[in-house]
């Protein structure tokens, strides 16, 4: 009996020090190498852009991923549809207004993990003067790439108002995709 307590003990300290080995800590986003990208169609045709300047800010203990505090603010100016004139018209009061509303962002509120390297994170999304909630998965490689998207349905934001609240030239739904080199 006192051979299989100690066969329990030895087993549970191993336990724990190989689940604190596989645990990091990030407490940065290095924008340089990381992406905002997102695609949609119009009339159509499937289309790409990407947002060229964005800040974000990160607090993640792995193991302890119920802690963790995370911010991004986008650069709704720096966006890059490939097309300047489609650039310029995007960053008017119809979609963006810039003017009034230079950025988007979202604050975590909280992070749950659903599996090795996988979690679900939920905050506000606040894009031209409307926030709603949103909620995602992720995923984080060993080298600290948190990666996720979602889809934004572009009339819960007032994007795209006027002749362009319909969506038979471009579509409601926007796919956005991220991908976060953490340190």
């Amino acid at each position: 009996m006192k051979h299989l307590i100690t066969t329990l003990t030895l087993g549970a300290a191993l336990s724990a020090s190989v689940g604190n080995a596989q645990a990091a800590t990030y407490q940065a986003v290095a924008p340089e190498t990381s992406s905002v990208t997102f695609n949609y169609k119009q009339m159509g045709v499937g289309m790409d852009g990407k947002f060229k300047k964005f800040t974000a800010q990160v607090s993640l203990n792995t193991a302890q991923p119920a802690q963790a505090k995370g911010s991004i603010d986008i650069d709704l100016a720096s966006i890059d549809t490939g097309s300047s004139e489609a650039d310029d018209e995007v960053v008017g009061k119809a979609w963006f207004n810039v003017a009034a509303y230079p950025k988007a962002s979202f604050v975590l509120k909280s992070l749950k993990a659903t599996g090795a390297g996988q979690y679900e994170a939920t905050g506000q999304l606040s894009l031209k003067g409307r926030t709603r909630e949103l909620r995602t998965p992720l995923k984080l490689s060993p080298q600290g790439q948190l990666s996720g998207s979602f889809v934004l349905k572009r009339a819960d934001f007032g994007i795209g108002e006027g002749m362009w609240a319909k969506f038979d030239v471009v579509a409601n739904e926007i796919n956005v995709h991220f991908s976060l080199n953490l340190k």
